[in-house]
Formats: structure tokens, C-alpha cells, sequence
């Protein structure tokens, strides 16, 4: 077996069914699920119909690289949103959702064999727990960057020496971040750009929030979006995107990666290897999603609309406020993350995730300790149901 398998720590919501071992949730109230980042908006019914209506493509192998179409669509896509003019060809590939595109990225990138010791691979911290494991399955030393309140969760370079950072060989970043919702500034572009030309590691932008926001006239920037600003190339940069979060299509696994055609064409390489090419139907139903922004436009009222109504009731109790985007509250918890996501449960039937379970102990702290992550992903009747329980029970402790 891969020797490296034994570094796997087990994911979130394994611990999380360890955790809730043996509680029997207060049966007066019904059971509300916040802890997990599934969006539950309805599917756009034209998108079903795309999906639907190109079935006869089963019976055609699909090609690694995506077919025009729809490689044409996500630059379209990619124009719209962020003014970035791409090759399809060559600086667009479209993946299994970015989950996925996260974890091959990493195997196809990481050189165990360069000078200088074992490769290191930056993550935030807390983080989606993808990064950890894509790290250590290519061999290499993940480190963690605490992202903290006090300095408004920006990233600490200094945990890591000079000598550490020319080990460094990829740094995940995730903006709109899981589960602080912290958008990077174009400011904090030019920064993480700058270490990248000092040391000569490659950025790996996660950005499947990123049309999850709440003002209108200020979409969080990207990763690409920010080197343009500020004259810089696609080199050592790389976005990964998704219809998950954006469409309410998470069943469909449908994204895409763009930036460095140099990256992106040893990336093809693996890929057509590793025999990941999406199916034609969902091909075709992500063309569709791609083009149309309407539906997007609603997903996001439904969710400000949410946070408008539930925020102030968590933030009264638990210090949290609005987050920059995503579809997350990063609250603070009075007692244990871990004690208060159990008695939750047991007396309120919310469900909700421990922040220490989304982050590891890094310069002697977790920083994910004492917060729990709220998704307000269900309908406005649930989500402000259940955060009307969290207050009642955080106002007892």
C-alpha cells in the first residue's frame, strides 16, 4: 500500500459521527443540518432539461480536454465575471468539479525529487481538508497558515522561515475562504504574488465560492483577475472553479481550472491518464449553466436574504458577523467547539461542525478551536429556525 495513506487523518464529518456517538437528539424538535456546505436551492430546471435532452452522448467516449463548446463557455464566463480574455485551447480545462482538479493538481505539480528537501505545500488554516491529503499523497510536507480574527484572518507568513519557503513548491489559497469567508484584497494578491517570484512556487486558487457575495456592485476578485490588474502574467497561476456552489448543481461534479497553458498542459497530461473526462451530458448541462447568469442572481438573493435574517441572531450570542462571501457564519463558541456542536444536538437538534475539525494545531494553535461553522445552505424557514435554537441554547451557557 502507499506508505503515505497512513498520514490521512480521517475527514470532518467522520469525526463528526464519532462525535455525535451515542447522543439521542431532543426529540421535540426536528433534526436541521447546518454542517455540511451542500447547497440545498433547487436545481435550475434548465439546466435538468440540458442534462436531459443529451443523453444520446453516452454513447460516445468523452475527451479529456472538454469539447469547444464548453471550453468556449467558461471563457465567455470568465470575461463576463473577471474581463479576462483566456486561449480555450490552452489556458482552460474543464474538471469534475474542483475537488478533484484540487487534489490531481498537487500529484502532477509536486517534484519529491528537487534539490532542497521534502516539498512543502502551503495551506490556510482552517482549510478544506483536500489540501492536506493532496500533499501528503504527493509526498510532500503540508503547512499550515493560521488565519486568525485578530488580523482580520489574513495569512501569516512569517510562520514559515526563508528556508521553508524555498522548499515550498505549491500554495492552496481559497477566496472566498472556507470557513471564514475572507475575500483576498488585491493588496493581498500583490503579496502572495511576490513571495510566489521570490521562491518560485505555483498559486492553486480555490475559488468555488466566489459568486456567493452579497453586494452586488463589489464581486470578490480573483486570483487571475488580480494578476491582470496588476500586469502580470498567468505564470505559477492557476484558478479552479465550480457550478456546485454557483448553480445548486453539486450532484453534477462540473467545474473547470484556467491560467498557465504551461501548467494546464502537463495537467492535461495526467489527466488523460488518470481517465477523469467529463461525460457528455454533463457537458452539455454545464454550457448551459455557463451562459446564463439569472439564475445566479437569485441563488445569491436567497442567500443575503439569509444572512440578513440570521446573522444578527447568532452575532448577539456568539460574537460572529457578516462574513465577506461564501454561505458560511465562522462563529465563536463560549465553551468547547466540540462540547457545544454535542449538546446542540442532544438539546436542539441543529447539527453543526466543530471549526477544530477544519483546521490542525500549527505555531502551538488551533485556530478552528472555540469556532463552530454554521451553513446557511437550507431553506430561510430552517436556517432561521435553527439559529434561533443556537441562540436560545448559547444564551444558557
Amino acid at each position: 500500500m502507499n506508505p503515505h495513506l497512513a498520514q490521512l487523518q480521517p475527514y470532518p464529518f467522520e469525526k463528526l459521527r464519532a462525535l455525535f456517538a451515542g447522543v439521542t437528539p431532543n426529540p421535540a424538535h426536528k433534526e436541521i443540518k447546518l454542517s455540511i456546505g451542500e447547497p440545498q436551492h433547487a436545481t435550475p430546471s434548465f439546466i435538468m432539461e440540458a442534462l436531459a435532452g443529451s443523453l444520446k452522448g453516452l454513447a460516445n467516449y468523452p475527451t479529456t480536454q472538454g469539447t469547444p463548446v464548453l471550453r468556449q463557455a467558461i471563457g465567455t464566463w470568465c470575461r463576463r465575471r473577471y474581463g479576462l480574455e483566456l486561449n480555450p485551447e490552452t489556458e482552460i480545462l474543464p474538471v469534475n468539479g474542483s475537488r478533484e482538479a484540487l487534489f490531481s493538481f498537487a500529484q502532477t505539480l509536486i517534484d519529491p525529487a528537487r534539490a532542497g528537501g521534502t516539498p512543502i505545500v502551503v495551506s490556510p488554516n482552517p482549510f478544506y481538508q483536500i489540501y492536506e491529503g493532496a500533499a501528503y499523497l504527493a509526498g510532500a510536507e503540508p503547512r499550515f497558515l493560521n488565519t486568525l480574527p485578530d488580523n482580520g484572518f489574513a495569512f501569516d507568513y512569517a510562520q514559515l522561515t526563508p528556508e521553508e519557503w524555498a522548499r515550498v513548491q505549491l500554495f492552496y489559497v481559497c477566496s472566498p475562504a472556507n470557513p471564514t469567508g475572507k475575500v483576498l484584497s488585491l493588496a493581498d494578491w500583490k503579496t502572495l504574488f511576490e513571495l510566489s517570484d521570490r521562491y518560485g512556487f505555483v498559486i492553486a486558487s480555490d475559488e468555488c465560492y466566489s459568486e456567493i457575495y452579497f453586494d452586488e456592485a463589489n464581486p470578490p476578485i480573483g486570483g487571475l483577475q488580480a494578476a491582470q490588474l496588476l500586469g502580470r502574467s498567468n505564470e505559477r497561476l492557476v484558478m479552479f472553479s465550480s457550478l456546485s456552489k454557483r448553480s445548486n448543481v453539486p450532484g453534477m461534479r462540473s467545474g473547470f481550472v484556467a491560467g498557465d497553458a504551461k501548467l494546464l498542459k502537463s495537467f492535461l497530461l495526467y489527466r488523460t491518464y488518470h481517465g477523469c473526462a467529463m461525460a457528455p451530458p454533463v457537458q452539455a448541462a454545464s454550457v448551459a449553466a455557463w451562459n446564463d447568469e439569472a439564475h445566479v442572481l437569485d441563488n445569491r438573493n436567497q442567500y443575503r436574504a439569509k444572512f440578513a435574517a440570521c446573522t444578527p441572531l447568532i452575532s448577539e450570542v456568539l460574537g460572529t458577523g457578516m462574513p465577506d462571501a461564501s454561505f458560511y457564519l465562522w462563529a465563536k463558541t463560549p465553551i468547547a467547539d466540540t462540547d457545544f456542536a454535542r449538546a446542540l444536538l442532544e438539546h436542539y437538534n441543529v447539527v453543526v461542525l466543530p471549526g477544530s475539525f477544519l483546521a490542525r494545531e500549527a505555531d502551538g494553535v488551533n485556530p478552528g478551536a472555540r469556532f463552530i461553522r454554521i451553513a446557511l445552505v437550507a431553506g430561510m424557514d430552517e436556517c432561521l429556525e435553527a439559529t434561533r435554537r443556537i441562540r436560545e441554547f448559547a444564551q444558557q451557557l
